[in-house]
């Protein structure tokens, strides 16, 4: 047995975290709206967001958002028309009678 190198041993620990793995499809998902969105730093949310809603609806509306060119903010234009189509899903959901 050889011995212990705690220094050899931080490396490979180190070589380890920086090699990431997708392992589900929303995961995939969701880390393509954050690059489609230019939006890296909250990758975790979009993953979320595909892995509760329809990951397929989210890229469309992702790419639709990333190809306006007068948003200055594409991250934040894309959460703003999420949560207004999804307060009108909600709505509906409650009293399909009423339509707004």
């Amino acid at each position: 047995m050889e011995p212990f190198d705690q220094k050899d041993y931080l490396e490979k620990l180190k070589k380890r975290g920086k090699d990431k793995r997708v392992t589900r499809s929303f995961q995939f998902i969701g880390l393509e709206i954050a690059t489609t969105l230019r939006d890296l730093k909250h990758k975790a949310l979009y993953i979320k967001l595909a892995k509760q809603h329809d990951p397929d609806k989210l890229l469309r509306l992702a790419k639709d958002v990333a190809d306006r060119r007068d948003v200055q903010n594409p991250g934040a234009y894309f959460m703003r028309v999420l949560s207004t189509d999804y307060e009108k899903i909600r709505k509906y959901e409650k009293d399909p009678k009423k339509e707004n």
